[in-house]
């Protein structure tokens, strides 16, 4: 139970920085986003990923585009503001140096039985 919760934590915390990095590869729409985070096993649903949306959105780091669709309503699609691009170029340089503190970490410690 307590893995759970820390697992839960774990991926909420990164949540953001990864859609960040999908929505920097190029427009795209919500769906699409959440398509490719459950592919990525970052088991996520819409209730989850709209506020997120929103917020990113009213903080200046994503942007919009409707686009009219053939087989329904126009289409929100996203992208980053450079504002968005230049959080993500600091979420980058903090995402390695936590990848290279675990790193570190698992070299030097050896499990305790």
């Amino acid at each position: 139970m307590i893995a759970e919760n820390t697992q839960t934590q774990m991926r909420k915390g990164i949540l953001e920085y990864c859609v960040l990095l999908i929505i920097f590869r190029g427009e795209i729409y919500a769906s699409d986003i959440i398509a490719e985070l459950k592919q990525a096993k970052l088991l996520v649903v819409e209730g989850t990923l709209y506020p997120l949306l929103t917020r990113l959105k009213n903080n200046g780091l994503l942007a919009y585009n409707w686009v009219e669709s053939t087989s329904g309503p126009p289409r929100k699609y996203y992208v980053l503001t450079p504002a968005g691009e230049q959080i993500l170029k600091q979420l980058d340089g903090t995402w390695k140096e936590l990848a290279y503190a675990i790193t570190t970490s698992q070299k030097s410690s050896t499990p305790q039985n």
